[in-house]
C-alpha cells in the first residue's frame, strides 16, 4: 500500500534490508528473515526481533525506495530507514507479499520512471514523486468511500473543489475525480481530473503555476490509449486543434473505459436523435453515476452478446454452473437475468450458451442444498426440459425477484396453447402461438394497367414461406439433391434430440459447425426465427402483424411510395418476386414495418433483406424477423444517416489493419474497400453474392450476429489480397472483389443457380475460379473467428465517436462553403463563429434537460437548418460577438435583431441568417449599417410591447448625464439652410426615380433609432463628438419630419415654408449653451410637432442617411474598422460564464 512519505533519518543502524531491484531513481528492499533460509545467523536475529515485536510494530517484509542522484537527500518510497551511513528517506508504500510489492514497482517504472528525467532540478523531482504519492493515497481513499456510502465526505469536497474551480452550475453533475499528469510538451503537470456528463476537466497548480483545462465530451474526436518517449501508457484526447495526453492512473483501464463511456453517450444524447428517443438512460443524465455506467457496460454486453431488445434492463449477474447432459458435467459460467429473460454464458467463450425467454418459463424452484450440487436451482420450461443451476449466491433473493418477473411476464403476456392436431414432429417444436390465420385485412395490388387498387376481399397472408410456392428443380439428379437435404436435416434432427430443439436449446461449437455447412431448406427459417429469438416476439404479439397491415394499407405516403418503386426490383430474378403473390406479400411487410417503426420508414436494402426472409419464412414470421434484424441485430443500420453501417465500416478497417497489414500497408485509403463493403453489411452479402450462396451467410448471421459479416469480409479481402495489392486503382479493386463474389457458389443447394443481377461483370469472357462457399465460411471461422463480441462492442463505441465527429465536420463544411461567398467575414473567423454558435445550443442542451433546444437539432434536416437557436441564445451570442453593443439597451437590441432574422416566425434562426447579419455589423457600407438599424426599428422587429417602447410624450427624446452642448456659429447659419433644402430636393427627386423598399418611420420608432444610435456611443473615445453630431441631426430629422407632415395637411411643401424651418433651427441653436435633454428644453414648434398623431410624422431611410453623411463624426464611426478576431477570442473564454451567470439569475 502506499504511505504518506515521513522523513525518517537513522545512524549507523543495522543493514536490515537486502535490495531486490534497484534502477536509477527506485530501490525495492526485502526484510532480512523473510524468505531465507534458517542458516544464516542475521537473519534469525532479524526474524527473532520482528516476531518479539507487537503486530502493530512489525516491520512489513518489503518496501521501496526513492533515490535522487547527486542530491543531498535521498527519499524511501516505503518503509524508509537507513539505507547507505546517514542518509535521509521518506517512507510512502509498503508490501506484506512481493506480489503486492512487484505491483507497486511495476507501477512506478511504467508511469514515473522515465518521466523523472525532464527535470533539471532535483529538489523537484523529490517534490513530484511526493505529490503524486499523496494523490494517489486520496484517490485510493475516495474510491473506499465510494464503495461504502453513495456521497462519501471526500466526494463531497472534490465537488466543491470542482464547482469552484471551473465555475459550472450545479446542473454540472460531476462524476468521478482522479490523480493524475497531464503533459505540457515534455513537462508533466500533476493534478486531478474531474470527470462530469458533459466536461472533462483537468487542474494543476504546480510549482507556482496554475492550469485549468476544460473539453466537452461532444468536442471530443478521437479517444485512445497510445505511448510517448517518456510514458508507457498514456490517454491521449483528440479534439478539433489539440491533442491533450494524461498519465500516471492508479487504474488507467477504468479512467479510459468511464472517459470512452461518457464521450459516447454525450455525443449519442447531442448528436444522434434517433438514439437519443430509444434509450432513456441518455435522458436522465444528471442521475448518472460511476455504479450506473458500470451498470449500464454491463447492460450494453448483455443484450449485444445474447443480441435481446434495446428495453431489456439486465438486474443480476450471478457466477454459477450449469447442467450440460450432453457433456455429463457441470459447466462453470455466468447467469444474466433481466426483465424478459434468464441467459447463461460459459466462462470459456463459446463452450455452451442458453437463452431462456420467461415467457417459456414454467417454473423455478429451489432444490435441496448438498455437498455435490450447492445452493441449486431448477428452471424448467414448456417443452419439458429442465436445467439445474448450481453455485449461486443469494439464492434466496435471486429466486425471489425472478419469480416475481416470471409472474409479471405472464401477466403482461399470457402464453396461448396452440391445440392443432395434425403436425408433423419438427413444426411442433417451432411452433408459433399466433392467431392471425384467422385475420383478413385489406391489401394494395396493382392492375394490370399499373395503377394501383384497393381490393375489399384481399387475400389471406400467406401461410407458407414462399420457396414451397416456387419450389424449382436444380441441375442435379433429383435422388442427389434430396440425399444432400435429407443428410443435412438427419444431423439437425439429432442435434435436436441431445441439444434441445426450441429458442431453449444448448448454443454450443457444434451448432455453430453445423450453421457453416448450411442449413437445409425444410429448417432454415424456423432456425432463423429461434437463433433471433423472433420466435418469442411472434408468439408474444397475436394478432399484432394482421392489425398492422389493416392499418397501414392503402394509405398513401412518400414512405409506401418509395417501397413500391422498389417492389419490382427485389430479387426481379427469383420466380416469387415476377409472381403477384410475392410482390404483395412484400409490400405487406415492408408497409407494416414502416408503420411500426416511423423513425426508419423504409430504407433501400430492407426490399432485398424481407424478399430473402419471405422466401423461407411465413409472412408473419418474416415480419418479425425483420423487427429482429432492424432493432436488435442491426442497430442503427436502417435509418437517414445509417450510422450504425458506417460505425461497422470503420471497425472493419480497423480489423483490416489488425488481421490484414500487408493488404493495408499497399491500399494506404481503406476508405475505398468501406465503400466496396457498405453492401456487404447492409444487404448480409445478398445484393453482390449469387442468392444460394447468400442464404449461407444469412445462416451464420442469424446464429452469429454481426461477427459472422466481418470474419466473412476479412475472409474474402485475404482470399483476393494478392490480387488487390497489384491493383492500380479503386476501379479495379472493385472489378476484383465484385467478380469474386459473383462466383461464390453453392454445389449442395437443391435449387437452381440464380443470377445476381446486382454484381458487377457476371458476363466473363474467360471462365473465373469458382469458391465453394462451405469453404469460405470456414475459412472464415478458422482464421478470423476469434473475434468476441466484447471486443466488437469495444471497437463500436471508440469508432461511433469518430463517425459522429465526422458527421459534424461534414455539417459544418457544407454550411460554411454556402455562407463564405455571402459574407465578407474570413473563412478561418467564420469557422470560429460557428463553433460559438453550435456551442450555445450545445450549452443550453447541457443543463436544461427540458429545455427545447433538444429539439432544435435534427441531423436528418439539410446541412444550413441541422443548428438553430432560440431568442436567448441568439442574445447571449449578441452579447459575445457583436460590435453593437448598447449597454443594458443591449439585450432590448437583440431580441429585435431576432425578431427582424427569424422571417418564417417559428422562433429559431440557422447560422447563415446568424452569420449575414453580423457581417453587415463589422464589414457592410455605412448605407447598409444603416439600413439595417433602421429596419431593426421597424415592425416586426419593433413590437408593440417592445420592453422599450414607451410613449415619446412621457419620456425625454435623448437623455444622458451629461449635457449634450449642440450648435453652429451664426456664420455657417446659411449654409446649413442651404445644405437643408438641397437635400430634401434631392431626395425628392430620388423618391420620383424608385419605389421606397422600406415603410417610412412613425415618431416612435424614430424615437427608439435614436435612443439606440445614443446608446452605441457610450464609452466611445469620440463620445461627446457623436453627442453633438447625433443632437444635431436628430434635430434636423424632426423638422424634416415636421415638414413632412404639414406638407401632407397642404398638399405641398413650400419653399417659403422650408425658409421659416430653417429659420426656426438656426434660432434654436444658436446658443451654444443650450441642452436638448427634456422635451421641455426643446423649441415652441419642434415640441408641437411631437404632440401632433404620430401617424402623421414619419421620416424615410433616405432622410435618415442624407442626414447623418453631413456629420463627419458620424460618418466616420460607422466606416471605421472593426476587429471580429479579438471579440471571437473573448467569446471563446467567456462563453460558459455568461451562461453560468444567466442561469444564477434565474435561480435566484
Amino acid at each position: 500500500m502506499w504511505l504518506k512519505p515521513e522523513e525518517v533519518l537513522l545512524k549507523n543502524a543495522l543493514k536490515l534490508w537486502v535490495t531486490q531491484k534497484s534502477s536509477c531513481y527506485f530501490i525495492l528492499q526485502r526484510r532480512r528473515g523473510h524468505g531465507e533460509g534458517s542458516g544464516r545467523f542475521t537473519g534469525r536475529l532479524v526474524g527473532a526481533l520482528d516476531a518479539v515485536l507487537d503486530s502493530n510494530a512489525r516491520v512489513t517484509p518489503f518496501r521501496i525506495l526513492l533515490q535522487v542522484p547527486g542530491s543531498q537527500v535521498y527519499s524511501p518510497i516505503a518503509c524508509g530507514e537507513l539505507l547507505n551511513g546517514s542518509e535521509v528517506y521518506w517512507a510512502i508504500a509498503i508490501g506484506a507479499t512481493l506480489e503486492e510489492i512487484n505491483q507497486h514497482w511495476e507501477w512506478l517504472e511504467q508511469n514515473l520512471l522515465h518521466t523523472l528525467s525532464v527535470f533539471d532540478n532535483k529538489e523537484d523531482i523529490a517534490s513530484f514523486v511526493k505529490g503524486k504519492i499523496k494523490a494517489l493515497i486520496a484517490e485510493e481513499t475516495s474510491s473506499k468511500l465510494a464503495e461504502q456510502e453513495e456521497e462519501p465526505e471526500k466526494f463531497r469536497e472534490a465537488l466543491v473543489k470542482f464547482e469552484a474551480r471551473f465555475n459550472f452550475p450545479e446542473a454540472e453533475k460531476l462524476i468521478i475525480y482522479y490523480s493524475c499528469c497531464c503533459w505540457k510538451g515534455r513537462v508533466p503537470r500533476q493534478g486531478w481530473l474531474y470527470l462530469s456528463i458533459n466536461h472533462l476537466c483537468f487542474y494543476s497548480f504546480f510549482l507556482g503555476k496554475e492550469l485549468k483545462l476544460i473539453i466537452p465530451w461532444v468536442d471530443v474526436q478521437k479517444l485512445e490509449r497510445t505511448c510517448n518517449v517518456f510514458m508507457t501508457d498514456t490517454i491521449r484526447i483528440t479534439t478539433q486543434n489539440k491533442e491533450r495526453d494524461f498519465s500516471m492512473f492508479l487504474n488507467l483501464d477504468e479512467v479510459f473505459k468511464i472517459m470512452e463511456q461518457l464521450a459516447d453517450m454525450t455525443l449519442r444524447r447531442l448528436l444522434d436523435n434517433e438514439i437519443f428517443e430509444l434509450d432513456p438512460d441518455l435522458q436522465e443524465p444528471t442521475q448518472i453515476t460511476k455504479r450506473d455506467l458500470e451498470a449500464r457496460a454491463q447492460n450494453e454486453f448483455f443484450r449485444a452478446f445474447f443480441r435481446l431488445p434495446r428495453k431489456e434492463k439486465l438486474h443480476e449477474v450471478v457466477d454459477c454452473s450449469l447442467w450440460t447432459p450432453f457433456s455429463r458435467c457441470h459447466t462453470v459460467g455466468r447467469m444474466f437475468a433481466s426483465d424478459s429473460y434468464v441467459c447463461f454464458a460459459s466462462k470459456e467463450d463459446g463452450c455452451c450458451n442458453i437463452i431462456l425467454p420467461l415467457r417459456e418459463v414454467v417454473s423455478i424452484e429451489k432444490m435441496e442444498d448438498t455437498s455435490l450440487l450447492p445452493n441449486p436451482i431448477i428452471i424448467s420450461i414448456r417443452s419439458k426440459m429442465a436445467f439445474q443451476f448450481i453455485e449461486l449466491k443469494n439464492r434466496e433473493s435471486l429466486v425471489e425477484n425472478l419469480l416475481l418477473r416470471l409472474k409479471q411476464v405472464h401477466v403482461n403476456s399470457p402464453v396461448h396453447y396452440n391445440t392443432l392436431k395434425n403436425e408433423d414432429t419438427t413444426s411442433s417444436l417451432f411452433q408459433s402461438t399466433t392467431v392471425c390465420d384467422d385475420q383478413k385485412f385489406g391489401t394494395l395490388k396493382l392492375s394490370e394497367n399499373g395503377n394501383r387498387v384497393d381490393n375489399e376481399t384481399s387475400p389471406l397472408p400467406n401461410s407458407e414461406a414462399l420457396i414451397a410456392i416456387f419450389h424449382q428443380s436444380g441441375t442435379q439428379s433429383p435422388d442427389s439433391r434430396m440425399s444432400r437435404e435429407q443428410i443435412k436435416a438427419s444431423l439437425w434432427n439429432d442435434h435436436f434430440v441431445e441439444y434441445g430443439r426450441t429458442v431453449c436449446m444448448f448454443r454450443t461449437e457444434k451448432i455453430r459447425k453445423l450453421v457453416a455447412m448450411g442449413i437445409p431448406e425444410s429448417l432454415r427459417g424456423k432456425l432463423w426465427l429461434l437463433f433471433s429469438d423472433a420466435v418469442t416476439d411472434l408468439a408474444s404479439h397475436p394478432g399484432y402483424y394482421g392489425n398492422l397491415v389493416e392499418e397501414s394499407m392503402g394509405k398513401c405516403c412518400l414512405v409506401t411510395e418509395e417501397i413500391e418503386r422498389d417492389l419490382h426490383r427485389s430479387l426481379p430474378e427469383h420466380p416469387a418476386f415476377q409472381n403477384e403473390t410475392g410482390i404483395a406479400a412484400l409490400r405487406r411487410v415492408l408497409t407494416a414495418y414502416a408503420h411500426r417503426n416511423p423513425k426508419i420508414g423504409y430504407c433501400q436494402s430492407m426490399n432485398i433483406l424481407t424478399s430473402v426472409l419471405l422466401l423461407y419464412a411465413k409472412e408473419e414470421e418474416a415480419f418479425w424477423l425483420l423487427v429482429a434484424v432492424c432493432e436488435r441485430m442491426l442497430p442503427d443500420y436502417f435509418n437517414h444517416r445509417v450510422i450504425g453501417a458506417q460505425v461497422d465500416q470503420s471497425v472493419f478497417e480497423e480489423l483490416i489493419r489488425e488481421r490484414l497489414p500487408e493488404l493495408a500497408e499497399h491500399m494506404k485509403d481503406l476508405s475505398t474497400l468501406a465503400s466496396i463493403s457498405l453492401s456487404w453489411f447492409l444487404t448480409l452479402f445478398l445484393s453482390i453474392m449469387p442468392l444460394e450462396s447468400a442464404v449461407n451467410v444469412v445462416d451464420c448471421f442469424f446464429y452469429d450476429g454481426i461477427k459472422a459479416i466481418f470474419q466473412l469480409g476479412l475472409a474474402v479481402l485475404e482470399a483476393n489480397a494478392v490480387e488487390l495489392c497489384n491493383s492500380k486503382d479503386d476501379g479495379q479493386a472493385l472489378m476484383i472483389l465484385s467478380r469474386f463474389l459473383d462466383h461464390v457458389k453453392n454445389e449442395e443447394s437443391p435449387g437452381p443457380p440464380i443470377g445476381n443481377h446486382h454484381a458487377f461483370f457476371s458476363d466473363d469472357q474467360e471462365p473465373y475460379p469458382v469458391t465453394d462457399i462451405a469453404d469460405l465460411i470456414r475459412d472464415s471461422y478458422e482464421k478470423f473467428g476469434d473475434q468476441s463480441v466484447e471486443l466488437i462492442e469495444h471497437m463500436r463505441c471508440k469508432h461511433r465517436i469518430r463517425v459522429l465527429q465526422g458527421h459534424e465536420d461534414t455539417t459544418k463544411q457544407n454550411v460554411l462553403r454556402v455562407v463564405i461567398p455571402e459574407v465578407s467575414i474570413l473563412p478561418e473567423d467564420l469557422e470560429e463563429l460557428y463553433d460559438l454558435f453550435k456551442r450555445e445550443h450545445m450549452i443550453s442542451c447541457y443543463w436544461e434537460q427540458t429545455s427545447p433546444a433538444f429539439q432544435h437539432h435534427d441531423p436528418n434536416r439539410p446541412y444550413a437548418e441541422q443548428y438553430l437557436i432560440d431568442a436567448q441564445q441568439f442574445t447571449n451570442l449578441y452579447k459575445l460577438v457583436s460590435p453593437w453593443t448598447c449597454g443594458t439597451h443591449t439585450e432590448i437590441l437583440a431580441e429585435r435583431t431576432f425578431r427582424l432574422l427569424d422571417e418564417n416566425m417559428d422562433h429559431l434562426i440557422a447560422f447563415k441568417g446568424f452569420a449575414v447579419c453580423l457581417d453587415i455589423m463589422y464589414n457592410g457600407e455605412m448605407n447598409e449599417k444603416i439600413k439595417l438599424l433602421y429596419r431593426l426599428h421597424l415592425p416586426p422587429a419593433l413590437t408593440e410591447n417592445d420592453k422599450d417602447s414607451q410613449s415619446p410624450l412621457k419620456n425625454p427624446l435623448l437623455s444622458t448625464s451629461r449635457p449634450l452642448v449642440f450648435g453652429k456659429s451664426n456664420g455657417d447659419a446659411i449654409d446649413y439652410q442651404k445644405q437643408l433644402k438641397q437635400m430634401l430636393k434631392d431626395l425628392a427627386k430620388e423618391k420620383d426615380k424608385t419605389e421606397k423598399e422600406l415603410p417610412k418611420m412613425s415618431q416612435r420608432e424614430f424615437i427608439q433609432f435614436c435612443k439606440t444610435l445614443y446608446s452605441m456611443f457610450h464609452e466611445d473615445p469620440e463620445e461627446n463628438d457623436l453627442y453633438q453630431a447625433i443632437a444635431t441631426v436628430t434635430t434636423l430629422l424632426l423638422q424634416i419630419g415636421e415638414v413632412g407632415q404639414r406638407s401632407s395637411s397642404s398638399g405641398s411643401c413650400s419653399d417659403e415654408y422650408m425658409d421659416d424651418i430653417q429659420t426656426e433651427a438656426s434660432a434654436s441653436t444658436s446658443d451654444q449653451d443650450s441642452v436638448f435633454t427634456d422635451m421641455g428644453k426643446m423649441p415652441q414648434r419642434y415640441s408641437q410637432a411631437l404632440s401632433m398623431t404620430e401617424g402623421d410624422w414619419t421620416v424615410s431611410l433616405e432622410h435618415i442617411l442624407a442626414s447623418l453623411l453631413t456629420e463627419q463624426s458620424l460618418v466616420n464611426f460607422f466606416e471605421k474598422p472593426l476587429d471580429i478576431k479579438s471579440k471571437l477570442e473573448n467569446a471563446k473564454i467567456n462563453q460558459y460564464s455568461l451562461k453560468t451567470n444567466e442561469m444564477s439569475r434565474q435561480s435566484e
